[in-house]
């Protein structure tokens, strides 16, 4: 297995390099000028001027790619233009955030989506089997952002159980701050859910007409075994590259849900970057974001082979 990952991760280094490159060179197309933002409303000349050589911005864009790219390697992603803070700081004080709603977002997807799409493909054809898709598609159709609004108004003006809006660090009162994320990764979950689903539902139709379910039901195994030790095991196969996939979506920033919410993560801070044209920022969670997508797809192969052995020689 961890020559396997190995693997895996040498062949991703190209991968990196692109993305870093592809980012690098965007954010210079982008309007604006953040040089003439720093220097205030004066912009005296020589204040811009200082500016420019202190981040190197009249040196050639392959040079500030090289020296960007080095830096970063050597876990220097820069200086942010608006806050003067280190970009990798910026990053280890928003991740947590993020990483926190995102799991919780997806326990809430996993518990739902998975189970529904089982009883949906077994029932098939049922009233269960149409109530479960008609629930997924309203949960791919609803916005995120209004059903965030609806549930403050509803579970926390109206009823008040859980916070409207804010951040309590993990660390600080876990059960506060499940509390407050508790709504947002709801709001989250229930579309992630609804995709789970149908991906759920569609392995698990073609599972259940393979031969070894027919061996297991013949040799007279009761039907739960049947249904998770046999069918839902291979057909999670395909759900894990969904689960993975989502997972990186969502540390890539739920911006609309963390804007509603007030929740100071990712999304956030993406924004504020943009907005400011803050290029080291934008390209620190662009870079970050596309190595988290690759992380999870190895991830998502090494679960492969733990779920279906017989992949362990391909």
């Amino acid at each position: 297995m961890l020559a396997f990952i190995g693997r895996r991760i040498l062949i991703a280094i190209p991968t990196i390099i692109i993305i870093s490159i592809f980012v690098f060179s965007l954010q210079h197309l982008l309007p604006g000028d953040p040089i003439l933002v720093m220097a205030g409303e004066e912009r005296d000349p020589a204040v811009i001027e200082a500016l420019r050589e202190k981040y190197r911005m009249n040196d050639p864009v392959p040079v500030q790619y090289l020296a960007w790219a080095k830096a970063a390697v050597q876990g220097d992603l820069g200086i942010s233009l608006r806050t003067q803070q280190p970009v990798l700081e910026l990053i280890a004080e928003k991740l947590p955030v993020t990483v926190q709603l995102a799991v919780m977002a997806l326990i809430i997807a996993i518990l739902i989506g998975i189970p529904a799409g089982v009883l949906s493909a077994y029932k098939k054809g049922t009233w269960i089997d149409w109530l479960a898709n008609i629930v997924a598609l309203s949960g791919l159709s609803v916005p995120n952002f209004w059903l965030g609004i609806i549930l403050i108004l509803l579970v926390s003006v109206k009823l008040g159980w859980l916070p409207a809006s804010g951040y309590m660090p993990l660390s600080e009162d876990p059960v506060q701050s499940i509390k407050v994320m508790l709504m947002p990764a709801f709001v989250l979950g229930t579309a992630i859910a609804a995709t789970l689903m149908r991906h759920t539902r569609s392995a698990m139709l073609s599972v259940l007409k393979s031969d070894y379910v027919r061996t297991a039901r013949a040799k007279g195994l009761q039907e739960r075994v049947v249904l998770v030790k046999h069918a839902l095991r291979n057909a999670l196969v395909p759900v894990v590259t969904v689960i993975t996939l989502l997972f990186g979506e969502l540390l890539a920033g739920a911006v609309l849900t963390e804007q509603i919410f007030t929740i100071p993560g990712f999304g956030k801070l993406v924004v504020d970057a943009v907005f400011n044209r803050d290029y080291a920022v934008v390209q620190g969670i662009v870079l970050c974001t596309g190595i988290a997508f690759i992380a999870m797809n190895i991830l998502a192969d090494a679960a492969y082979r733990v779920l279906n052995p017989r992949m362990s020689d391909q």
